[in-house]
């Protein structure tokens, strides 16, 4: 049996599918894999599929799901077919992504210094302080060569027009680009011949590229010593901080391995007391100093931030940074872009209604149904409600939320972004899909490297892609 049966019940709706434009017939840039999908049995299928699980398995590719009363410990789901984009698809993405890193640094740079933003009308300032994630102990605070983004996952949808648009940002500490190289390795074995044919451009440099942002991002001193801070091994993405690590020849350290002496910050080791220059920080600002912020905290280094504000230590992102993630501010990034650039936004927002607003909010709650409304300051898919798929009690425990706290909440209309093909027990079907590229920025230079994680929402007609919600990803092809 060849694969025109597992085509069979693939079905082509209204929003835009990566592989077939119509039934029967792929886009241009897909029609050598659409043929080498017909030209394999499910049997063929079903042994790559294997093959990628137990790639996967043996190099310890997991994550965490804390909610899961089965056991958190996971294998990174991965679908074996590779999405696809073309060179200018990607020239559109590359750009739209440098200019909006470029935008978020001056704003947040102005938002802790200057505030001009606010003078102008632009941005309100009370919206930007009542954020949870505004830190006004950064007010005055200078970083080195006024790098407050040096890495970004930014989330871009494909919306049913073939345009991509940007979702939210992901500026403090962005996760899965781990996924991303993993996927590259275990995709290029899967489909070797194919690979070659499509010339897609390599991503394998990104580990060299973020220690070489991260390096010029030192605070003086000549071949600086450059860290990488972990909550420690029960973090769900442990397994991308040892990565990283591995990958970039440094060394993983918990709170408790360093120690601040006269303002500078040192790892203890046998050998003594280790000066250390760069800290690439996968911990939240609540608890990287328990002297400074929580002080429960027992995953972070007394006296950090300290050292941080006299200049002798450079945090990568730096403190603060995740008030230009809330997705309230989100909506007003293309002014932004327009008020510090003065350019046009390359790339769009999804349409977005802040909560604060009376008239939005009451409209939104009189249609629940139609939209998707999210907690501000969250990750992860959660603390959100998808109106279509939820019941009419959920929907008016949420309304109950966000009259009582209005700032905490946006709501955006369903959008029903793109699909790709998944090979899912035994057939191929359309799962919506996702696009979260990495974006490192040193201060001069952005760095975009070509594809990015592509998240699937495996579970049929589900729209949200997290793995700890049941996603999972594919590799992405960027062609030459």
């Amino acid at each position: 049996m060849k694969s025109e049966t597992m085509f069979a019940d693939y079905p082509l709706d209204a929003c835009y599918d990566e592989l077939l434009e119509a039934p029967s017939s792929p886009r241009e840039h897909y029609r050598e894999l659409y043929k080498l999908l017909l030209e394999l049995s499910p049997e063929e299928f079903d042994r790559r599929k294997q093959a990628t699980d137990l790639s996967f398995l043996h190099q310890g590719i997991t994550f965490t799901v804390y909610a899961d009363d089965q056991g958190t410990e996971r294998t990174f789901p991965f679908d074996l077919l590779p999405r696809i984009l073309t060179a200018a698809e990607w020239d559109t993405i590359e750009r739209g992504l440098q200019q909006r890193i470029v935008a978020l640094n001056l704003f947040l740079k102005d938002i802790y210094h200057d505030r001009r933003i606010f003078d102008a009308g632009v941005v309100p300032y009370d919206l930007v302080a009542s954020s949870r994630h505004y830190r006004s102990v950064m007010r005055g605070v200078s970083v080195p060569r006024e790098v407050y983004v040096a890495v970004c996952g930014t989330d871009l949808i494909r919306v049913p027009s073939g345009e991509f648009v940007v979702l939210e940002d992901n500026l403090r500490v962005p996760s899965g680009v781990s996924y991303m190289l993993a996927n590259r390795q275990v995709a290029k074995s899967v489909f070797p011949r194919m690979f070659d044919h499509y010339s897609v451009r390599p991503i394998d440099h990104y580990s060299r590229a973020l220690l070489k942002a991260l390096q010029s991002l030192s605070p003086g001193r000549d071949n600086p010593t450059i860290v990488l801070l972990t909550p420690g091994v029960f973090n769900s993405a442990y397994y991308e901080h040892t990565f990283l690590a591995r990958q970039m020849g440094i060394q993983v350290v918990e709170g408790q391995d360093m120690m601040v002496h006269d303002g500078i910050v040192y790892i203890r080791s046998t050998a003594g007391p280790q000066r250390v220059d760069v800290i690439y920080r996968r911990i939240d600002d609540d608890f990287i100093d328990p002297l400074a912020f929580r002080p429960d905290s027992t995953l972070g280094v007394p006296g950090l931030f300290n050292a941080y504000c006299t200049g002798h230590i450079t945090l990568a992102n730096a403190i603060g940074t995740g008030v230009a993630d809330d997705k309230a501010v989100y909506t007003f990034i293309p002014d932004i872009i327009r008020y510090y650039l003065g350019e046009e936004p390359i790339l769009g927002n999804v349409e977005t209604l802040l909560m604060l607003d009376d008239k939005a909010r009451e409209h939104v709650l009189s249609r629940i149904g139609d939209y998707v409304i999210k907690a501000v300051g969250e990750s992860g898919g959660y603390e959100m409600l998808i109106g279509p798929h939820s019941t009419r009690a959920e929907q008016e425990a949420y309304a109950e939320r966000v009259r009582a706290n209005p700032r905490n909440y946006i709501a955006q209309p369903v959008i029903p972004f793109s699909t790709a093909p998944c090979y899912l027990d035994g057939r191929l079907g359309p799962r919506h899909v996702d696009l979260r590229p990495f974006v490192l920025y040193d201060g001069q230079d952005v760095t975009v490297v070509p594809g990015g994680l592509s998240r699937v929402a495996l579970r049929e007609g589900s729209l949200v892609v997290n793995s700890s919600q049941g996603g999972g990803s594919k590799d992405t092809w960027v062609l030459s």
